[in-house]
């Protein structure tokens, strides 16, 4: 990756770019990188911070004299580069900040247009893209990528493996897990993966296998600090999952999906799929049960944090929030309602100056170019209202419809929460309690367990399957109260989209579970 950064690099510099915009937090690689290129070009390397002033790192330049500054004061930088008469790449680092001043962009335009017939290229570093209308046309954005497998083992090795001075830990590392390792972390930058390496040596003063956890705990830190996603434990197998045969073995045939053996086969890795369906029904536990069976970390990303007040804001939201997902890489990313987000694109000119159009347009583009292992959860209660453009096969592999339990399924699901809830369900009539919960959602038949267990409780003694069938006598099930809403939706899944379970199947089983 970084070798494509300095090919690019080095061509737009050879081409006279004037400005260049390396989005980033890595100064330090992004500094030895661009003096990798200068020396190269044959050109000086000068570095530029409100702190420090300008400063050679590649090259000949005057170092200030003890009654000197080093050029803190911005106009005065721009001016002594203009008048510089020298080939040379200029580093700014943190120059965002000041390009809001409008005295700041009309000399950065000036400046632009002087660079064009000289050797001289400003390079602004920063971690955040902030442009100004007036200088569109003159920036050249360039994105470093995080780095490379290559780039994770020459650090484990320079640094740890094989680092300067005595060493006071060991090393127990198989060829196997050292590249689990590495593996473990691809998507930190190089000081996170330093960082994360060094904490996994002085927890023990080794550093083993084991340590994979401890460097997936940085992942996790990484996700926080962007305040867009969520970070999830995998806890939720299949087993915990009631029905759903068909989604289960699709999911099941996929679990190599993400492995070398499949690219070598020829398989590219699964995009997403979509699971709608009537509320309750299992859709996170079946995103979460994903994530679980694959073995790749969960992400949420919760769409009322995308959306922000600041003209500009939501669409930067999502980028990087995409951009944390693929750094993370296999990583499961879970869309929890998504209708709720995507479905005001029609009328998005008009009520919010079309920042919902923008930001829908941004994933979907991203969903289809990209390349990165993020296999996409979406989970929508209503989907008729979504854009088509979304749904289309290319964007996602599968939708699958998740409808109301079955009769067998509903026994099935009443044996799982009694389990969890520590009971033995062989002390329960299942199929009796199955047949009495015709029309109930998973999360209603959960719900009339624990309230069962509620007044078994009170009453100072032990549950039982009578204490159960009351409960849900007592309960009007959803598919009951939003009978016209759910009746509409299974109108539309019946052709649009396949079903979870082949018990839900109107040409395998008869019983539609409803009231």
């Amino acid at each position: 990756m970084s070798r494509e950064f300095l090919q690019n690099v080095d061509e737009l510099i050879r081409a006279r770019y004037p400005l260049l915009y390396v989005v980033t937090w890595e100064e330090e690689r992004v500094r030895q990188l661009l003096a990798e290129v200068a020396r190269a070009q044959g050109k000086s390397l000068l570095e530029w911070s409100i702190t420090d002033g300008l400063r050679a790192i590649v090259g000949e330049r005057r170092a200030p004299g003890p009654n000197q500054k080093r050029e803190r004061n911005v106009l005065a930088l721009l001016n002594e580069i203009l008048q510089a008469d020298a080939s040379c790449i200029y580093l700014l680092k943190d120059f965002h900040t000041y390009l809001e001043a409008p005295e700041i962009v009309r000399q950065m335009r000036d400046l632009c247009q002087a660079l064009r017939s000289s050797h001289k290229t400003m390079v602004i570093c920063s971690p955040f893209l902030k442009i100004p209308v007036e200088l569109e046309k003159a920036v050249t954005i360039v994105d470093l990528p995080l780095p490379s497998y290559e780039e994770l083992s020459r650090l484990l090795d320079e640094r740890v493996l094989r680092g300067p001075g005595p060493r006071s830990y060991r090393i127990q590392l198989t060829p196997a897990e050292r590249d689990g390792i590495i593996k473990a972390a691809q998507g930190l930058t190089l000081t996170e993966a330093e960082n994360a390496f060094a904490k996994s040596i002085v927890r023990d003063k080794t550093l083993d296998g084991r340590d994979v956890q401890a460097i997936m705990f940085e992942k996790v830190q990484i996700i926080r600090k962007s305040g867009l996603l969520e970070y999830y434990d995998l806890t939720s197998g299949l087993t915990t999952l009631g029905g759903m045969d068909l989604l289960k073995d699709w999911v099941r045939k996929r679990v190599r999906a993400f492995s070398q053996e499949a690219r070598e086969y020829g398989l590219p890795p699964p995009r997403g799929i979509l699971l709608m369906g009537v509320q309750g029904c299992g859709k996170s536990l079946a995103a979460k049960s994903i994530a679980t069976v694959w073995s790749l970390p969960l992400l949420r990303l919760d769409m009322s944090r995308i959306f922000q007040g600041y003209i500009g804001s939501s669409e930067d939201n999502m980028r990087r929030a995409l951009k944390v997902a693929e750094s993370l890489a296999p990583v499961v990313l879970w869309i929890d309602e998504i209708e709720k987000a995507f479905s005001g694109v029609e009328g998005s000119s008009a009520t919010d100056a079309g920042t919902t159009a923008r930001v829908i347009g941004q994933y979907l583009t991203w969903m289809q170019e990209k390349s990165s292992p993020v296999f996409v959860v979406a989970t929508a209660n209503n989907v008729q209202h979504l854009p088509p453009e979304l749904l289309r096969k290319g964007r996602l592999d599968e939708i699958f419809f998740i409808d109301l339990p079955r009769t067998r399924e509903a026994a099935e699901i009443f044996s799982i929460h009694l389990k969890r809830l520590r009971r033995d369900p062989a002390a329960f009539d299942l199929n009796l309690l199955a047949a009495a919960a015709k029309g109930f959602s998973g999360a209603e038949i959960e719900q009339a367990i624990i309230s069962a267990m509620y007044d078994s409780f009170f009453a100072g003694r032990e549950v039982t399957t009578q204490d159960i069938l009351n409960s849900l006598q007592e309960t009007v099930p959803l598919s009951r109260t939003m009978r016209e809403s759910i009746d509409s939706l299974r109108a539309w899944a019946a052709d649009r989209a396949r079903p979870a379970s082949s018990l839900a199947d109107p040409k395998r089983n008869t019983d539609n579970g409803s009231l």
